[in-house]
């Protein structure tokens, strides 16, 4: 089974601009994960795809393989999408690059044991342990069926306790996985209506009737969004 993990850095981040080349213990940010990724046993390729050169030069230095993609893609889907027109696998494990405390055993957990004949898209998700983190819209929240497929994503608490008992909320994480058809697929069907309400890019596959599998993770990441964030996984990363 051919499987290649790709890292999307786009420079122009609006929240903190220029995060994947941020100093980490000597290192820019996007070098943590990539090592992390490398560490995925079975794994054929790690790739960063990105559309600065800031951040290709920096690859070039550092000996990462890197990809110059499109500056007009609209999220990290669209980006990987054109990975794989160029570059043939079984899946495309998409690892955020934002996210250097990402462990290598989860990025493992979300890649299928065989290969599958129709569209394929599979996510991580974790459990949500605080009423903060379950109120953070920049939470996307997740549904299951009861065969653990995603239901519904949104970024307000969902399912609303009303009937009582316990509820176990959970969010998706930065590590994903494709096969090509769902790719192609994705790239060539337009923007859906709760998809653009909520903002969730994930939504078009649900809005369609396409399955996302759900791998449940242990994970402590977190995605690099601001300058707190940054001094966290930098006292993380340097007292290993």
């Amino acid at each position: 089974m051919n499987t290649v993990i790709v890292i999307p850095a786009r420079y122009a981040s609006t929240r903190l601009p220029g995060k994947p080349l941020m100093d980490i213990g000597g290192k820019p940010m996007i070098w943590w994960v990539y090592e992390k990724c490398k560490r995925v046993s079975g794994v054929a390729q790690v790739i960063v795809a990105t559309d600065s050169t800031l951040i290709s030069d920096e690859c070039k230095r550092l000996g990462m393989q890197y990809i110059i993609t499109a500056e007009h893609h609209t999220n990290h889907v669209m980006r990987l999408a054109e990975v794989a027109e160029s570059l043939e696998a079984d899946y495309y494990v998409c690892v955020n690059g934002d996210e250097p405390l990402v462990d290598e055993y989860n990025i493992q957990e979300v890649i299928p044991d065989r290969v599958e004949s129709g569209m394929y898209a599979g996510y991580s998700i974790r459990p949500l342990t605080s009423i903060a983190e379950a109120t953070d819209t920049s939470n996307i929240k997740v549904v299951r069926k009861i065969n653990g497929d995603v239901m519904y994503l949104s970024r307000m608490i969902i399912p609303y306790p009303k009937g009582g008992g316990e509820v176990q909320y959970f969010k998706l994480v930065g590590i994903e996985c494709f096969n090509k058809r769902a790719l192609q697929f994705y790239a060539s069907t337009p923007m859906s209506p709760l998809e653009r309400i909520e903002d969730i890019d994930h939504l078009r596959f649900i809005e369609h009737g396409i399955p996302i599998h759900t791998t449940i993770i242990n994970s402590e990441s977190i995605s690099v969004d601001t300058p707190k964030d940054l001094e966290y996984v930098r006292k993380m990363l340097c007292n290993e």
